[in-house]
């Protein structure tokens, strides 16, 4: 068996003496191991860092094996996300959280499309920069793992106006006026999250959204299987907490 695609390098560990296991975000093949054969050399290692854009050429005899892979680089992302401790922050979130979350196989072209994006707005500027877009790419991975938030009208009344929270349970926005006496017990739902609003982002609204599919990731999608919230993902709340206080 044999394919051919594009990738996002979401680890390397060493295999062997020389080897590497890669673990990929492909487009048309989900998240997907291989070895790569002399993996570890000083040519290939530079190729298998986390966040860089990669040609995967993939041969087993049955599909189930782990397979083979051969690499070419793509894009190079991995040295410019490293020099930058935001950025670093950020690409070690999006890679554990798709490595964790994501079934091993599965397709997720859009979260793939979307990664990519988000990768190349971590080069461009800081997290009020980004990190909306990381939020929204959370959402998109609930939504393909069929967890999607139902932010398009008010549980409670049906409204599609004045949507400023968001249940803990059942994922669906509730109103202000309706939601208002349980506002303790609801997440903030920030306006950018919102198709029909356009509004300033702030670092409050950054944390707010982590929160919102932080819950969700975790109680829907990593807790059934007996996962835990990434570290790497704490540290980008953490990241974002602090410069919410530091605005202030």
């Amino acid at each position: 068996m044999e394919w051919s695609d594009t990738a996002i390098v979401l680890s390397a560990r060493p295999h062997g003496e020389s080897g590497s296991i890669l673990e990929a975000l492909t487009k048309s093949h989900g998240r997907h191991l291989g070895l790569v054969r002399g993996g570890g050399s000083r040519r290939s290692k530079p190729i298998l860092q986390p966040g860089n854009g990669v040609r995967l050429n993939w041969r087993a005899r049955l599909s189930e094996h782990l397979g083979n892979y051969s690499t070419e680089l793509d894009q190079s992302r991995a040295g410019e996300l490293m020099e930058h401790r935001t950025a670093l922050i950020g690409l070690n979130a999006l890679t554990s959280v798709a490595g964790a979350a994501l079934p091993e196989r599965e397709p997720h072209e859009a979260v793939f499309v979307a990664a990519n994006i988000l990768l190349d707005a971590m080069m461009e500027d800081g997290l009020g920069h980004w990190g909306p877009l990381y939020i929204r790419w959370e959402v998109g991975l609930l939504e393909g793992l069929g967890f999607g938030l139902d932010l398009t009208q008010c549980a409670a009344t049906g409204a599609v106006d004045d949507l400023r929270y968001v249940s803990p349970r059942s994922g669906r926005a509730v109103s202000g006026g309706a939601g208002a006496p349980y506002a303790r017990k609801l997440f903030a739902l920030p306006a950018f999250l919102l198709a029909s609003q356009n509004s300033d982002v702030n670092t409050a609204d950054i944390v707010a959204g982590l929160a919102l599919t932080g819950h969700f990731l975790l109680e829907r999608v990593l807790r059934p299987q007996g996962k835990a919230l990434p570290s790497a993902r704490l540290r980008l709340d953490a990241l974002a907490a602090h410069e919410d206080s530091e605005s202030r």
